[in-house]
């Protein structure tokens, strides 16, 4: 079959779309004929964290297709059913932190963007029925992420108003469209004033230029709740805008893993950090029972065919996206 891999020297230059040998589910798995995927900024840390001499590694994450081929003992599912792929693995039950084993799909074990995956059955649900193939194949990583910051961690509540520094990547917009969902108010930023322009139009209630003095720009105004993926470039900056008592989470640091703090503001404003990452599979059906009750559709930026994904890392890298980059499989 089909399959873009990384293998060889790190970066870029490893990544290939080759023939690699199709196999064949065991007694508990499934094997998917995968339709579309989508493209995570953990797609590009993996082509540096794959060893350079292990074997080839069919990268990707996110994705959804049809079921061609059942295990024996596999129940609740058939051959002709439509699901998508969760690619949180060895974490099934809601908890504070994931159990010792999680991994991620795509490493160790071989992701997405190929064109059949055999997988674990406990890493499969059925798809939306409100999703296209290609909105449902961008869905799971990002949208679980995002699920989890803001309702388990952050306990968001329709009153309450978010901030969302650095809107455009798959994983704010979610954030920003699930938060408009329960109704809170939302204020985004952005360097780019097309980005700010388009999350106004997804809802958003105030779009900020992220240089500018956030201070000044809201007059005073400050927020419940942070929900920072962007790193040591605004978390100062989002603290700031924190009420007394508000809460700030974690789980990106694109722009610097490092920040200096200063605690005596942070111990007397009675802030909360809290730090977070992917999620369960008991998350995984909680978002996607969300995302159907409120008939949410991700936005897409656009879509590239698996022999394509080199060019789709590469606006990636670029962070010219707006949303999920999609991966065209096959129809």
């Amino acid at each position: 079959m089909k399959a873009f891999v990384h293998e060889g020297e790190a970066g870029l230059i490893g990544a290939k779309y080759i023939d690699i040998e199709e196999k064949h589910p065991s007694n508990k798995e499934v094997k998917v004929r995968l339709k579309y995927a989508g493209l995570n900024h953990r797609d590009l840390f993996v082509l540096y964290r794959h060893g350079v001499n292990d074997p080839a590694l069919i990268i990707g994450s996110d994705g959804a297709g049809v079921i061609e081929e059942i295990g024996s003992e596999v129940s609740g599912f058939q051959i002709g059913d439509e699901v998508v792929i969760n690619p949180s693995l060895g974490w099934k039950d809601k908890s504070d932190a994931p159990p010792e084993g999680f991994q991620i799909l795509g490493l160790p074990d071989h992701g997405t963007f190929a064109e059949k995956i055999v997988i674990s059955a406990e890493n499969i649900e059925l798809k939306p029925d409100h999703l296209s193939w290609e909105e449902a194949g961008v869905l799971p990583l990002a949208a679980l992420t995002a699920y989890r910051a803001l309702f388990t961690r952050a306990k968001v509540k329709s009153t309450d108003t978010i901030l969302l520094p650095g809107v455009g990547s798959g994983a704010v917009t979610y954030l920003l469209l699930f938060s408009k969902a329960i109704g809170a108010r939302v204020i985004v930023t952005s360097r780019s004033e097309l980005k700010r322009q388009k999350a106004l139009e997804l809802g958003a209630d105030v779009a900020l230029d992220s240089n500018s003095d956030w201070e000044e720009a809201l007059k005073g105004e400050k927020v419940d709740v942070v929900i920072e993926t962007v790193g040591a470039a605004t978390f100062n900056k989002s603290i700031k805008q924190l009420r007394n008592g508000g809460t700030i989470v974690t789980f990106g640091a694109s722009a610097g893993d490092v920040v200096d703090l200063d605690l005596r503001s942070f111990f007397y404003g009675q802030l909360n950090l809290l730090g977070t990452t992917m999620g369960s599979s008991e998350e995984f059906k909680e978002m996607l029972d969300f995302v159907s009750k409120h008939k949410i559709k991700p936005v897409i930026d656009k879509v590239f065919e698996l022999s394509e994904v080199d060019q789709a890392l590469k606006r990636m890298d670029e962070a010219e996206q707006f949303g999920k980059i999609a991966i065209r499989i096959s129809e």
